[in-house]
């Protein structure tokens, strides 16, 4: 049987991506590791209460792993918040649009009635794109 452990995001800087996940959405760090010759860091992060989910907090590389030209095209991407989403849930989305904005959170969506339940988004740092919803009505297929 497979698993989801983690998904990938693209971020400009690890340190402030760290900092937004942990002190403003409340995550907790689950590895961050350097490995110096080789010029990478393996950074995740995840929801408490879930362990077996994280979401990796990836620099865009350089060359030679990515050439410059896909390099802007990933930022670009990045910029217009089209890189990467994340689906956050939660069982009050006013409510925890409250307690986000409260913590500098900025919405580009606030709350809103939708035919499954209550949906907002905001970006991180880096631009990507983050849904938070409490489902009420979930699809049937």
């Amino acid at each position: 049987m497979m698993k989801i452990a983690n998904a990938q995001l693209w971020v400009h800087d690890q340190d402030e991506a760290l900092a937004f996940y942990t002190r403003k959405l409340g995550m907790e760090v689950r590895v961050d590791v350097t490995i110096p010759e080789m010029g990478f860091r393996w950074l995740t992060v995840g929801p408490v209460g879930q362990p077996d989910v994280a979401i990796v907090l990836m620099a865009v590389p350089g060359p030679p792993v990515m050439d410059a030209a896909t390099n802007e095209q990933v930022r670009d991407l990045m910029a217009k918040g089209f890189a990467g989403t994340v689906f956050l849930a939660t069982d009050d989305c006013r409510a925890a649009f409250e307690e986000l904005t409260g913590r500098g959170v900025e919405f580009v969506e606030e709350p809103g009635e939708r035919p499954y339940g209550v949906d907002s988004a905001f970006r991180d740092p880096s631009g990507n794109h983050i849904r938070l919803t409490e489902v009420r009505h979930p699809a049937v297929a």
